[in-house]
């Protein structure tokens, strides 16, 4: 998360459990959210930091990207950077969390505004769980605060209970 430019990490404790069974060891899950579309670092976002986020996905120039993802520069780098420089924000969140250690899991993300799950909480991977053990969310909004927090989901199906406690993300103001 930042704080005035400053990034600003926040830890919390995974702790899974689904039909009397251990799905999740305790793990750390980590939450950054980070304003990053001027690739330039000319102080401004515009058709310029486009051209290079479209050149760090085409692997033409060296990824320097953090706007997804500390040095990620894959095709969801493009749209952001668009948008940003459209007047739009240029805010994502990045979670990552260590793997459990039963067989065949992957995760659902889900995010809320408040920190007890679950109220206004929404799974944000909706079209499948997720493989592995991380997940980027750019459909943040500025100046919000989004408490974030997992389940994991065995081979049959079973997920467990939410992750303890849900990890908080403040967003930026642009």
């Amino acid at each position: 998360m930042t704080d005035g430019g400053r990034f600003l990490t926040h830890k919390g404790i995974l702790a899974m459990l689904a039909a009397g069974f251990s799905l999740l060891s305790p793990t750390a899950i980590l939450a950054q959210a980070v304003n990053a579309c001027d690739l330039n670092a000319d102080g401004v976002v515009d058709i310029l930091d486009v051209q290079l986020a479209t050149d760090m996905v085409l692997k033409l120039t060296t990824c320097t990207a953090n706007a997804v993802g500390t040095g990620v520069c894959d095709p969801v780098l493009v749209p952001l950077v668009t948008n940003a420089a459209l007047g739009g924000p240029c805010h994502s969140v990045t979670l990552n969390w260590t793997a459990s250690t039963s067989p065949n899991v992957s995760y659902n993300v889900y995010r809320g505004t408040q920190p007890t799950p679950p109220t206004g909480y929404t799974k944000l991977n909706t079209l499948s769980p997720v493989a592995g053990t991380s997940y980027i969310d750019i459909t943040v909004q500025a100046g919000q605060t989004y408490y974030y927090v997992a389940t994991a989901v065995d081979s049959n199906n079973n997920e467990s209970a939410y992750s303890a406690p849900a990890v908080p993300a403040t967003i930026p103001s642009p």
